[in-house]
């Protein structure tokens, strides 16, 4: 980061190859199309590389640094109204930006997925809605959220991974219907 915030190109170049990927799968949850993630992914990039003078190594790795700018990006994206999250989990592999053909099979109406996701929210216990809703579409931490449902981290970690892992466990199929 140091290198970029010198203005060394190269160093650009580096920190898109050894983070691009990840940065985009994390975008394709966002977002209801390639498109947009690969915009998303673009404006990532240029917010590190806006931002770079900012890292401090002895305060973060790298890919935490990069992961905390990547977030708070999508969570301003979401916040302005303009995407919604994708409906796969994590585990899909996405094709990378640039790639063809399609990702999920038949594109979802956004107003579809949507009203899958609130449906397969409320079918969640209270708690791994209320964590998720409140990391991902309220951009709170787990700490924040660990404070103000005032549960242990650990519980809250586990409602999140456990809230996630059932929204996986539906096929993309039965998200619009």
């Amino acid at each position: 980061m140091h290198r970029i915030a010198a203005g060394d190109e190269a160093a650009v170049r580096e920190l898109y190859d050894r983070f691009g990927s990840l940065v985009f799968k994390v975008a394709w949850q966002f977002h209801p199309t390639q498109q947009e993630a690969e915009d998303a992914v673009q404006e990532i990039f240029i917010r590190l590389w806006q931002t770079a003078d900012r890292f401090d190594p002895r305060r973060a790795k790298l890919v935490t640094w990069v992961m905390l700018i990547t977030r708070r990006h999508l969570i301003d994206r979401l916040r302005r109204g303009s995407v919604r999250p994708a409906e796969g989990g994590m585990e899909e592999e996405p094709v990378a930006p640039g790639g063809g053909g399609s990702l999920h099979g038949p594109p979802m109406e956004a107003g579809d997925w949507s009203d899958g996701l609130r449906r397969r929210l409320a079918e969640l216990p209270e708690l791994q809605r209320t964590v998720i809703e409140r990391t991902y579409l309220q951009g709170f931490t787990l700490r924040e959220v660990s404070i103000q449902l005032d549960a242990p981290l650990g519980t809250i970690k586990s409602a999140l991974s456990r809230g996630l892992a059932r929204l996986r466990d539906r096929p993309a199929t039965d998200w619009a219907g």
